[in-house]
């Protein structure tokens, strides 16, 4: 269609040509059939597991010394959830501790939680924590 046409077209005075086209048919050759094996993992290959973790384990440590953290650390790399009580350690010791699994916890891409008084949930990237506890004033 030229540009005369398309024109004409345009302002009404002359009316389309219908334009038809035609398929192609493209004959194809079967390919050798290969093995059953090979297509049945091909269609499995978007299936995903929907239990991903079948023990989901939450461990409690209660460290003493500073050497302990590395047990912690291993539990981590482990993809298992650890509440750590910090409560009967020394306030400088408690500090190392914590900025040693802060460490850990950033590698893994995990995070760490403050549960309470020296009482943090360290978790790997395989665990979402939603929400926070609030500080509560002591009464006391």
């Amino acid at each position: 269609m030229g540009v005369y046409n398309r024109f004409m077209n345009f302002l009404g005075l002359q009316e389309e040509e219908e334009v038809v086209e035609r398929e192609r048919i493209v004959e194809t050759t079967e390919e050798p059939e290969t093995n059953p094996y090979e297509l049945r993992n091909k269609n499995k290959a978007n299936v995903v597991s929907i239990h991903s973790q079948k023990n989901a384990r939450v461990v409690l440590s209660e460290p003493r010394t500073y050497e302990e953290t590395q047990d912690i650390a291993d539990h981590l790399r482990s993809r298992r959830a650890v509440v750590v009580n910090l409560q009967r350690v020394r306030g400088d010791l408690a500090i190392r501790i914590v900025d040693f699994l802060s460490g850990t916890v950033y590698a893994l891409n995990g995070s760490i939680s403050k549960l309470g008084p020296n009482i943090f949930l360290c978790t790997p990237d395989t665990v979402d924590i939603h929400g926070h506890i609030s500080e509560m004033m002591s009464e006391e």
